[in-house]
């Protein structure tokens, strides 16, 4: 049986020195490893569009069918050729669809399960339940889930799972795979390749449902990982990580020995994809020197949502190190085509228009029509379906043209205001938390909304919009909204810190802020480092009169936000400060249908959680009286209340001034 995951066996192996390392006689060798991340539930489809000779190209990408489709046709030319192959998953899987919120991890692990991965890295949205439904998860799963820097020994759900672990080793005969179960005795003659695990270090700041799970360092976990492994004889090193982009090339900077870092959490699609109409989103299969000068370590990622896979080949010399590195990600596109965002019948491209899409993709590399998984696709729709679309209720708006969502300002072809979607979700936040039922259990008249980008999951779709829309995809994490009195100086700290953090290539946006009825420039000063904040104006009046006032540093203003963020999560640490003392805050859920208000009296940091101390009862949302989703509740009412045709705002929330050479 496999060892628990705990990070002090990797140390205790790497430092112990009780063993010479064995004369294992390597060979050059060759792997190909095909790859996902950050899929988030979207086992359907998601609608998008693209460039084909100039041409705007609306269509679907992905789904989890597809991915199949194209795993098995990797699959097969691998075993045509005799090839060694890896189909690994980068983590988040969980989350991001209806089909999450109804299922909850069940319907991961039973359509996971039939996909044929090798491991999936253990992401930061495989925490939002709880752990025992996550160890539900991973003991149901037919494949491992990877961490190699946790501690799970002190978690009474996790500390007896054995499918949670710090590494997995398989051996290679050509096309030919077996898991080795004791590195300490290696078979001979086959080529042996390491997979580990690397999880956010952070994580209970960005999952606070983490339960008593330990997070220890990447980067330290990493080399006394590679160390040990290598102390066993084994030199084909891969780390399957859910730690974003930026902080992968970071990683490969300050270890030794990783040969290829299969990524995850950045949702980055590595490539350049500009004569698709989309975005050069960095190098794909981007190599970077060791600490030691000598070695590389090749680095990939294969976007989100299920939209594309990546593939990669691999070559080792006798040393174990890597002499080339190629490959590239896919999008996987269906058959039909539309002229405009609704896809109606009459724009539909005629035949002759279609053979012509259809010519420009078999003569691009990065995208193909791929025909969904016959069996997996039933599967879905039999099984799972049916009550997801009877789950999505009324339609509350019409959506003239589809409304794009870009976490950061500039990014995949966005202008420098960035999201359309999230300045409409904190506005409608302000609207709803100043109606006179809100404000009559808060006390409070709301100033302002702040939201944070990665809360929000999805585009607005052209065409019906349905409640279902918003509390199953748009904002499915089901948190409540509360009302934080804070001073004009902390918010100014807030958007400054969380812009700046985002800065680096390839980092996380989630914490990047957005806002209604706020505004605010900031100009990068130095490439992917620094910049400066200006211009933070608050708006009274309305969208058609606004009226524009500086913010005041010494005034308190009342603000709406989600609990996730009011709390300080995801690096919005300021509006921790300002509450460590004493909170004005009022959290808000309906208990017996009714709005109720929950006030908190400060937050104090317990480890590495923050915990929000209330002057009465806590908000209990896993009561059955009880609902939490205010912050989805709060957009549904302010779309069917007034703005039943659903466009973007008339004024921009953020100006973000890029520095654009490099």
């Amino acid at each position: 049986m496999f060892n628990k995951p705990l990070i002090a066996l990797s140390i205790a192996l790497a430092l112990s020195g009780c063993a010479t390392p064995p004369a294992v006689q390597h060979q050059p060798f060759s792997l190909t490893v095909a790859h996902i991340n950050d899929t988030h539930s979207n086992f359907d489809p998601v609608k998008s569009s693209f460039k084909a000779d100039g041409t705007r190209v609306y269509n679907e990408f992905g789904g989890y069918p597809r991915l199949q489709t194209m795993a098995k046709e990797y699959k097969d030319e691998a075993k045509q050729e005799n090839q060694s192959l890896l189909f690994l998953h980068g983590g988040d899987a969980w989350q991001g669809s209806a089909y999450f919120k109804l299922n909850h991890g069940a319907m991961n692990a039973d359509i996971l399960s039939k996909m044929g991965l090798d491991a999936m890295a253990l992401g930061n949205h495989e925490f939002d339940l709880n752990n025992k439904k996550l160890n539900a998860f991973i003991s149901s799963i037919n494949f491992p889930v990877l961490a190699a820097n946790i501690d799970t020994s002190q978690d009474a759900d996790l500390k007896n799972q054995t499918n949670l672990r710090p590494y997995q080793v398989f051996a290679f005969d050509g096309n030919n795979k077996t898991i080795v179960k004791d590195i300490n005795h290696l078979p001979k003659d086959k080529n042996i390749v390491a997979v580990f695990g690397l999880a956010l270090d952070n994580m209970p700041n960005i999952a606070p449902n983490t339960g008593d799970v330990k997070f220890n360092d990447m980067v330290k976990t990493a080399q006394a990982t590679v160390d040990m492994l290598q102390s066993k004889g084994i030199d084909n090193i891969i780390a399957l990580t859910h730690i974003g982009n930026a902080v992968d090339l970071d990683v490969a900077s300050k270890v030794n020995g990783i040969d290829l870092i299969v990524g995850g959490h950045s949702h980055t699609l590595l490539g350049d994809f500009t004569d698709l109409g989309l975005n050069n989103n960095g190098i794909y299969a981007q190599m970077v020197k060791n600490p030691d000068g000598k070695s590389e370590t090749c680095v990939v990622q294969a976007g989100e949502y299920a939209q594309a896979i990546g593939r990669v080949n691999v070559s080792f010399d006798a040393k174990g190190d890597v002499t080339q590195c190629v490959g590239h990600n896919t999008l996987l596109s269906n058959d039909e085509f539309y002229h405009h965002a609704d896809r109606s019948k009459k724009d539909k491209f005629s035949p002759v228009e279609t053979t012509r899409v259809e010519k420009f993709i078999d003569n691009h590399e990065k995208i193909t029509i791929a025909d969904e998984d016959v069996l997996l696709r039933q599967r879905i729709d039999s099984k799972y379906k049916p009550a997801v679309d009877k789950a999505y209720g009324k339609t509350i708006a019409q959506v003239p043209q589809e409304i794009k969502h870009e976490r950061r300002p500039g990014d995949r072809g966005s202008d420098n205001h960035g999201s359309d979607v999230a300045p409409l979700i904190a506005e409608g936040q302000y609207y709803w938390a100043n109606e006179p039922q809100v404000q009559k259990v808060t006390g409070m008249k709301v100033d302002f909304s702040l939201i944070g980008a990665g809360g929000i999951r999805t585009n607005i779709e052209a065409g019906q919009y349905r409640e279902g829309n918003v509390s199953l995809e748009l904002l499915p994490f089901s948190n409540f909204m509360s009302v934080v009195p804070v001073k004009g100086s902390v918010i100014k700290q807030l958007l400054e810190q969380t812009v700046t953090a985002t800065l680096p290539e390839g980092s996380h946006a989630g914490k990047f802020p957005y806002g209604g009825h706020i505004r605010y420039k900031f100009t990068e000063t130095v490439a992917h480092k620094a910049g400066k904040l200006s211009n933070v104006e608050v708006m009274t009046g309305t969208e058609q009169h606004p009226v524009w006032t500086p913010l005041q540093d010494n005034k308190t203003y009342n603000v709406a936000i989600n609990n996730y963020n009011a709390t300080g999560n995801d690096g919005w640490t300021p509006l921790y400060q300002a509450q460590k003392k004493h909170s004005g805050r009022v959290d808000l859920a309906y208990i017996d249908g009714k709005l109720t208000g929950f006030k908190v009296n400060n937050i104090e940091k317990v480890g590495d959680k923050y915990q929000v101390n209330y002057q009465g009862a806590a908000p209990n949302c896993k009561a059955a009286n009880t609902v939490c989703n205010t912050d989805a509740q709060a957009f549904i009412d302010y779309i069917a209340q007034d703005r039943p045709q659903l466009v973007p705002l008339t004024y921009s929330v953020v100006t973000f001034n890029r520095i654009t050479n490099k």
